[in-house]
Parts: structure tokens; sequence; C-alpha cells
């Protein structure tokens, strides 16, 4: 049985993540009480079920605390299990409460101001959810559109499993550094196609920009710096039971520079392991 547990904040898409696991053929449940989860389990292996997707978020504060021993007891047992966690920031959580007019789970409305009231409850929830992120798979969804997120849970859950896939992510630091990045590399010291007339309007992905990057010598030894350090403590990060580890590239406008280094690294660790490429702000546009 494979089984994917989606957790995170209120607001931040745990709806949006559950239809694209339907759309892939999971019978999916929201909400469900973790007392529950092993039963349900039990249930679903009973009518045969391959694939199950479930949803637990605040709702049940009180027991969520035991879903890392219930997981860990799971695997045991022969079931696959994927932990996703889906984050955004405050802002944009209380941007999107504000818009649809909900009220979070864990809001007072009793107090005067609503907007010191949501942030307080955002706030708890992310000391509430906080174990449950240790052990997950965080996608920050605080930049991207309801379609990107259903395309990344997608490549998610048909990545290879039982071994440490790779997860490269270009973004502009001008909309802010992505939240589930494990490691950050600042690249904004290279040599900028944005400059060049010709090569402005292109991407990181196209042949003129990438052959303008590969003559620099500094895009060469940030290159080789980000390759060596991640060769020096990918084996590590294995022993320590990592299933996915984010590596975010950031430039200033997230076209140029930052996408051309997550295509060269991407194609150079997809030879020994598995990899993703995420390029937040051409995504968003769907260049």
């Amino acid at each position: 049985m494979e089984m994917v547990l989606i957790t995170g904040m209120s607001g931040s898409g745990k709806s949006v993540a559950l239809r694209a696991l339907e759309d892939a053929g999971y019978y999916c449940v929201d909400n469900l009480p973790p007392q529950l989860l092993d039963s349900f389990v039990a249930l679903e292996r009973e009518h045969g079920a391959r694939k199950i997707g479930i949803a637990m978020d605040v709702r049940s504060a009180a027991s969520l605390h035991t879903v890392p021993a219930q997981l860990r007891s799971l695997r045991e047992q022969g079931v696959a299990i994927m932990s996703i966690f889906l984050d955004a920031s405050t802002d944009t959580l209380v941007r999107r409460f504000s818009e649809t007019r909900r009220l979070h789970p864990l809001s007072r409305p009793d107090l005067s101001d609503q907007r010191r009231a949501l942030v307080q409850a955002i706030e708890l929830e992310r000391e509430l959810v906080g174990e449950l992120r240790e052990h997950a798979h965080v996608i920050d969804s605080s930049m991207i559109r309801s379609s990107q997120l259903q395309l990344y849970i997608k490549e998610l859950i048909q990545a290879p499993a039982a071994q440490l896939t790779l997860v490269f992510e270009s973004f502009a630091f001008k909309r802010g550094i992505p939240l589930d990045a494990d490691y950050v590399f600042d690249v904004r010291m290279l040599p900028n196609p944005h400059y060049e007339n010709d090569l402005r309007p292109l991407t990181g992905r196209d042949a003129p920009v990438a052959a303008y990057l590969r003559e620099s010598p500094e895009v060469g030894d940030m290159f080789a710096g980000i390759e060596t350090f991640l060769q020096r403590w990918l084996a590590p990060l294995v022993r320590d039971h990592r299933s996915y580890v984010t590596v975010a590239i950031g430039c200033t406008g997230g076209q140029h520079r930052s996408v051309y280094l997550v295509e060269a690294l991407a194609q150079t660790f997809s030879q020994n392991w598995a990899t993703l490429k995420r390029h937040r702000e051409l995504d968003a546009v769907g260049r």
C-alpha cells in the first residue's frame, strides 16, 4: 500500500493537494483524526486499496503529536508513506483568510483586532504542527498558483520511493526566499543576461542564455562549488534517512542565472540521483 499524508498550515492548499492525489488515482480522506489512522489503513487494506491519501491539520491538534509514532509503525508494517507539508508565509495566509472571509480553526473571534487575532492563530498553529513539518517534504505555496501546486504534488508521488530525491528550485530574491528550501545559494553576483538586449526576453532554459553563461568563469566556479558541496553531503543525508532535499538557487528576477544553474545541476545529478526541477517564477507565468 502507498499512503500520502498531507499536512500543513491552514490555508496553504491542502484541498488542492488532495485533488491532485485524486486525479492520480488515490482514494482520499480529508481531516482524518489521528486516532482513526491505524483502523482506516487496516480497513482499506482489507478492501484491497493500493493508494490512499490522507489530510490532517490543526483541527486535530490534541492528537497530532501521536502521528510520527503512528507513521513509524505503519512503515514497519510495509506501508510506503510519503509525508508532504504545505507551508506559506504568514502574510500570504492572512491575505487568503481575509479574501475568503473564512475563520482560522484556532482564531479567537472575541478579540477586537481581527488581524492580530489571525496572526496569533497562525503562529500558534506553526508551533502545533512543527514536528510534522520536521518529518515531511515541505512545499511553499506562498508564490505559486493552484495549478503549480498540483503539478508539484504529481511530480513528487512519481519520484522513486526508498531513495533520496533532489529538488532543484530557481527563484527570484525580489519575491522572497522559498520556505521549503533546505539549502539556498545566492547567484546574484554572476554576470546577468538581463543587461544584454538580445537575451533579456529569454530564460536560462534557452540556448543563447546558456551559451552566454557557460562562457563566464564565475558561473563555472559557482556551479563547481555547489556541485562539490552537494556531492560531499548527499551520502550523510541519506544516512540521516532524508527522502527529499530541496536546493534553491536565487537570482534577482528568477529568469536567467538561477534557471540555468538549476537546469545544469539537475542534468548532472540526475545521472546518479532522482531529481526534480522547479522554476518558481517561470512556472507562475507558464514559461
